[in-house]
């Protein structure tokens, strides 16, 4: 498979805003404005101890979206697949979607403490709506026939959805787990605002009750890289999981 060109003229922007903002942060000569020097200096210092936050932030990030798609994926095939459990499940889905994941964060500490597990959950829950949406509609999205073929060859339904609805509805469900991630990283964050004494998100509230705005940025930065990071991480796990999926294109677009 090939891979994708490197973007020059993006890298180029990025370089010009960032000497942009050196030379800016130079002229104003502020404490409120520092420039990026001054962020990458502060980055220095504090390295280890943002790698060490950014480590316990990205573990949490990790096993609220694991929990996240090892319950939504096979749910939400199930949910496409089954006709009748539809109109009992849709109504419950569509109440909760709309709700923001930090307003269940005292429903969480709740039943949950103010530990890693409350913040796990609200993880969770965001990271859970990409994944079931997404697969329900992609399992009904399965061309008939295939379901037909299935059933001619004596697959029963477990089967069916498991060997012909997960890779029909796989191109689809990579769109959900991409956005998924982003999310899981998101709230991790936000929620380690709210509730954590420790992660990058505390780390953040730290710096602003200190107006100390160096490390605050340096801190974005890191989760800025990070998130980059892991972007191009589940890109590369989906260009080979759906290979087939974009040869054929390539193929049809000839």
């Amino acid at each position: 498979m090939a891979r994708e060109p490197f973007n020059r003229i993006g890298a180029v922007f990025i370089a010009a805003l960032l000497l942009a903002w050196e030379l800016a942060a130079r002229a104003v000569a502020s404490p409120s404005f520092p420039s990026l020097s001054a962020v990458l200096a502060t980055l220095g210092q504090d390295g280890g101890l943002l790698a060490g936050q950014m480590t316990i932030t990205l573990a949490r990030a990790a096993a609220g979206f694991a929990l996240a798609l090892v319950t939504m994926l096979p749910l939400g095939i199930f949910i496409g697949r089954t006709r009748a459990v539809a109109p009992f499940v849709e109504p419950l889905i569509d109440l909760l979607r709309p709700l923001p994941p930090l307003a269940i964060v005292p429903v969480a500490m709740l039943f949950m403490g103010t530990g890693s597990a409350a913040k796990i959950g609200v993880i969770f829950y965001s990271a859970s709506f990409p994944l079931l949406l997404n697969a329900i509609d992609a399992t009904r999205a399965t061309h008939p026939l295939l379901i037909q073929v299935g059933r001619s060859i004596g697959l029963s339904r477990a089967e069916i959805m498991r060997r012909i609805d997960l890779p029909a509805a796989l191109p689809q469900i990579m769109a959900g787990v991409r956005q998924s991630v982003a999310l899981a990283l998101l709230i991790s964050v936000s929620a380690e605002m709210l509730l954590s004494t420790d992660g990058v998100g505390n780390y953040l509230m730290r710096a602003q009750e200190q107006f100390h705005i160096a490390a605050g940025l340096a801190c974005i930065v890191v989760v800025a890289l990070v998130s980059l990071a892991v972007n191009t991480g589940v890109r590369w796990v989906e260009r080979r999981l759906l290979a087939w999926h974009h040869e054929r294109h390539a193929l049809a677009g000839r």
